[in-house]
């Protein structure tokens, strides 16, 4: 694995519910707080509810940890298929050997099983997993035993952790009277931008290491595959693959491209590809703009001696007056139309560019017909151009 490779003390991004890696910030934190009031203070039935992989299970861990000695604790991976097998199952937990199975009498030792947990000073808690598959009549079933009181306090403390589709179920108009049972109602919403990065800081470095080993690039990245927001489960899977590309890259930090490498391997699709490119242009852009082409390299002479370069003039005596031309240098002349074959390509104007040339090599036409002709001044290379 890839501890060694970046100095950790172990994988800081495994999907399992571990109360070291708890994120204790955001809508964790304050739900962790509300549920744990409402514990204290013996209100009842708490719902909490949240897309796949949001923490709800482990969320439930650190409420364990709240109470580890005030609690009787029964916990539920599942619901049970009716109220029924729900008695039973709570019968059982409490040491309960019920003398019927019918749902009053199994209902009454569990009311006495309750008062004698209450009378040593401690909580029972049931914490249901998965529960938007309960059916009405266990909804009805939990719903019974919210009722369970002593005076002012309930007896038993129930926690239903479940994804979306609990609040569909919920908010059914025949549901009406279990609705106005919860005492607390909370949602685990995704995580924002702002709070991915420090999730993810807060993770590696419980591991062991420091945000340093996720260079500008890659945090970048990390940023716009979940734009949109994300989940702990998912982003710990991104980010677990993210590492793993790394290592086997042999790469002291993980960047854009890791990360992008990861989302093709879990099958994520994100606007990070559009990221990697925007890079790739950024960087050619830089190597253009310094080239070694630029740097100016002396004329030579086939010989490897050095190229006489003063511009080159004649006078044309016929008139008594000077007229000078100047060839201007191939070299000169070379540059001209390579800055002006970059401008064509950046600019996409070939008309003009094409023109501008035209102009270019028509004057350069001129100016050598001129010289070899001798004539006086401009009119006189336009008059023995035209043959007068």
């Amino acid at each position: 694995m890839y501890t060694e490779h970046f100095d950790l003390n172990i994988l800081p991004f495994e999907n399992v519910p571990d109360p070291l890696f708890f994120y204790d910030q955001g809508d964790h934190a304050r739900i962790r707080k509300q549920i744990s009031g409402s514990l204290q203070s013996g209100r009842g039935l708490i719902v909490v509810t949240g897309p796949i992989g949001s923490g709800k299970t482990t969320l439930s861990q650190m409420i364990k940890s709240d109470f580890p000695e005030d609690i009787k604790l029964i916990w539920m991976a599942e619901p049970p298929a009716n109220s029924t097998e729900l008695y039973l199952f709570l019968a059982q937990e409490l040491g309960l050997q019920p003398l019927s199975s019918e749902k009053t009498f199994v209902m009454r030792d569990i009311r006495n099983g309750l008062l004698k947990i209450n009378s040593e000073g401690k909580k029972c808690l049931v914490i249901m997993d998965e529960s938007h598959l309960m059916s009405d009549d266990v909804f009805n079933g939990i719903r019974l035993l919210n009722n369970l009181e002593e005076g002012s306090m309930k007896l038993i403390q129930l926690l239903l952790l479940g994804q979306e589709e609990l609040m569909e179920k919920i908010n059914r108009p025949e549901m009406e009277p279990f609705k106005q049972r919860i005492a607390a109602l909370e949602i685990l919403g995704k995580m924002h931008v702002d709070g991915i990065r420090n999730y993810v800081s807060h993770r590696i470095q419980v591991a062991g290491g420091t945000p340093a080993l996720i260079s500008d690039t890659g945090w970048q990245a990390l940023s716009i595959a979940f734009n949109s927001g994300g989940t702990p489960r998912t982003i710990n899977s991104l980010c677990d693959r993210s590492f793993n590309v790394a290592f086997e890259r042999g790469k002291p930090v993980v960047d854009a491209q890791d990360i992008y490498e990861a989302t093709q391997r879990i099958g994520l699709r994100t606007d990070v590809f559009h990221y990697i490119v925007s890079l790739k242009n950024r960087e050619r852009k830089s190597q253009e703009s310094h080239p070694a082409a630029d740097k100016p390299v002396p004329e030579t002479a086939p010989s490897g001696k050095e190229h006489p370069s003063p511009p080159l003039t004649r006078k044309a005596e016929q008139t008594g007056r000077e007229a000078v031309y100047k060839v201007p240098e191939t070299a000169g002349i070379r540059k001209m139309i390579t800055e002006v074959s970059r401008a064509d390509q950046k600019s996409l104007k070939g008309p003009v560019t094409l023109l501008l040339l035209s102009i270019a090599a028509l004057t350069l036409s001129l100016l050598f017909f001129c010289q070899r002709a001798g004539s006086a001044g401009l009119p006189g290379c336009l008059m023995d151009l035209i043959g007068f």
